[in-house]
């Protein structure tokens, strides 16, 4: 039996002319949250587009779906890349494919190039979600950790909300975020040719393509057994992503732009808020914590739909936020110290291939549902399905609990 030890770093990890590692983990994590920026970006722009090409709620998910297939493809094929050919050179990769996507978006002028667009975001978002993930943990373990569960949220938040505000107060809606975005990723690939390099390369690359989950051994238990709690965390972000801005205008009865922006704003900032306050509580006690507060805000948010009250409607959305956020830092603590420096970029893209698979599948059947039954009655139909889900986790969580503590109990 072999073991496989951490790879020390490159002798390029120490030329003069590389980031030091603090600087480093700082252009990391501003990649991250730039990636995860232009992911939510084009959900206040949704309307508009319906409005001018004039396609359908399930269409809408679909654009949106394609997105999380093509970063599950990616993940799949390109996910384990990092860990053979260095960290820097696949950053700079998904870097220049999330250039070629926003040029896409800057002059989409119909659904095929929404579609287009999308498609090429999604892979260029599955290889930086796995590299950016294993090279912030590379750096600093701990800190690692925390911008890896942050600054997705922080990224989010900032494509929704600061989208949905030029929507609405500045000209240009359609062109001038991904104008922006196009320079903020142009200064980013300028900055990444000067990322210390974490991990030698090894042979192995092109067979690392075959599409596969590398989740090492030790980790499949722990993994399994929050899959339940990580679909549902995963399938709420999806809805709100997708169907969100338009599930806030009926509920609130006001079409501006950046009620859009707000609700998602409203999920994904309150769980980078949680995130910082559960970074170091035990991982278990977070996520079980975390699905009682997903249960509560989904409770709320339902209630809020059912009576088209805004302020139980935010409130709920707030709550669920943190049990996203909560739930999330505690499901990553609990798989990243479970693989080795090596393993560590296929163990990430399993994660994600799974979490975007919740991400995608429900969001898209929300979006045929709506066909059928209408936006108001598939949202309260899709919360009550994820609150059963939460249920269902909770309930696994405490037994499994209680029977380690039996069995503790038993040993001494």
């Amino acid at each position: 039996m072999t073991t496989t030890t951490p790879a020390a770093p490159s002798p390029a990890a120490t030329h003069s002319r590389r980031l030091p590692p603090s600087l480093a983990l700082c252009l990391l994590a501003s990649i991250m949250v730039g990636f995860l920026a232009a992911s939510s970006a084009p959900s206040p722009l949704y309307a508009v587009y319906r409005e001018a090409w004039g396609f359908s709620a399930l269409m809408l998910t679909l654009v949106f779906g394609c997105y999380a297939f093509a970063l599950l493809a990616s993940l799949l094929v390109l996910g384990t890349l990092s860990d053979y050919r260095g960290r820097r050179e696949v950053v700079l990769l998904a870097l220049v494919l999330e250039i070629a996507s926003t040029f896409l978006f800057l002059y989409a002028g119909s659904v095929a190039w929404l579609f287009a667009a999308r498609l090429l975001q999604g892979l260029a978002t599955g290889i930086a979600t796995s590299v950016l993930s294993a090279a912030l943990i590379d750096l600093d373990r701990e800190r690692g950790a925390l911008v890896n569960t942050v600054a997705p949220m922080v990224g989010m938040a900032l494509g929704a909300l600061g989208t949905s505000v030029l929507v609405q107060f500045a000209p240009a809606p359609t062109t001038l975020v991904f104008e922006l975005l196009l320079v903020l990723f142009a200064l980013q690939t300028v900055a990444a040719f000067f990322l210390p390099e974490t991990v030698l390369r090894r042979p192995g690359a092109w067979r690392s393509l075959r599409p596969r989950i590398a989740i090492p051994a030790q980790a499949r238990q722990t993994l399994w057994q929050l899959l339940p709690m990580n679909t549902a965390l995963w399938a709420l972000g999806g809805f709100y992503l997708s169907l969100g801005p338009s599930l806030a205008r009926i509920v609130t009865n006001h079409h501006a732009p950046v009620v859009g922006g707000a609700i998602i704003a409203s999920l994904v900032l309150p769980a980078a808020v949680a995130i910082l306050l559960v970074r170091s509580r035990a991982p278990r006690p977070t996520v079980v914590g975390s699905t009682v507060a997903l249960i509560l805000g989904l409770a709320f948010t339902l209630a809020g739909v059912a009576w088209h009250s805004s302020a139980v409607f935010f409130f709920g959305t707030m709550v669920a936020g943190v049990g996203f956020g909560a739930g999330f830092n505690g499901e990553l603590r609990s798989l990243v110290t479970l693989a080795t420096a090596a393993e560590r970029g296929g163990l990430m893209a399993g994660f994600f291939v799974l979490s975007y698979l919740a991400f995608s599948l429900p969001a898209i059947a929300a979006g045929l549902a709506v066909g059928y039954f209408g936006l108001h009655a598939s949202a309260l139909g899709f919360g009550l399905s994820l609150i059963t889900l939460a249920l269902i986790a909770l309930v696994l969580m405490l037994r499994a609990d209680r029977r380690l503590a039996a069995q503790g109990i038993a040993d001494s």
